[in-house]
């Protein structure tokens, strides 16, 4: 079927024009986010959650758990106080120590935080789940450093909050890794998304794959006058961090 130069213009404007209200309809939804993500993280200072750390070394079957409370001060700053440890301690010393040591670490979280600045943004698609409409970008990361990936945000369109994030780091932490992977999912509470899960595995050259599967629970906010007696289990059993 052809079409006549007048139609097919037609259609090539009515063409565009929708691709245009889809790029603002996008670049509106990446709004959101960056905003939500200002109140998520002001929302995120100042509370502890229980985390239950499971891993395991399937090469050399060994497993363990972590109870811990994880804290977050007012400033952002993240600490540990082991709440009871269960499992082989190569897995506390190697596995989940090694883990905690990169969450408490000192860095400057805006050279890793996912917005314009470290990523492009190329939205992939759209899906309803439940009540939400959530829209799908693809991340690439603007330069190779610790702490980017390449992967999926998935957003809730209404408000931007995070729902999902999975990708593979594009540089290693460590000369004894090959290569991280992850995926993180986040639970909205009172109009903001908190983590819940994170799988991770990471594949190493020592004692081959690490499986990673972290839950968070019982989000609370301490009023000021408590006293909170934070211990960063990094320190504990595991000379060098």
């Amino acid at each position: 079927m052809k079409l006549s130069a007048s139609l097919f213009s037609a259609f090539l404007i009515t063409t565009l024009a929708t691709a245009a209200g889809t790029d603002d309809a996008n670049l509106e939804v990446v709004g959101k986010y960056l905003d939500a993500s200002r109140v998520q993280q002001q929302t995120l200072r100042g509370t502890q959650m229980e985390v239950s750390i499971d891993a395991k070394l399937p090469k050399l079957e060994k497993q363990g758990r972590l109870r811990a409370l994880r804290v977050v001060s007012r400033l952002g700053k993240i600490t540990y106080k082991a709440l009871g440890f269960s499992g082989d301690t190569t897995i506390k010393q190697e596995v989940i120590a090694r883990y905690l040591s990169l969450e408490t670490s000192e860095h400057d979280a805006n050279s890793v935080a996912v917005t314009p600045a470290n990523y492009k943004f190329q939205y992939k698609a759209k899906l309803t789940q439940g009540d939400h409409r959530i829209a799908i970008f693809q991340l690439s990361p603007k330069k190779k450093k610790v702490g980017l990936f390449k992967g999926e945000l998935w957003l809730d369109a209404d408000s931007g909050m995070p729902i999902r994030m999975s990708g593979q780091w594009v540089k290693s932490p460590s000369v004894f890794v090959k290569k991280v992977e992850f995926v993180q999912e986040f639970e909205m509470q009172n109009g903001v998304s908190l983590p819940s899960h994170i799988e991770s595995t990471v594949d190493t050259r020592m004692v081959g794959r690490a499986e990673l599967s972290i839950n968070f629970t019982n989000f609370t906010y301490p009023d000021d006058g408590d006293s909170i007696d934070v211990l960063n289990v990094v320190a504990e059993d595991s000379p060098g961090h």
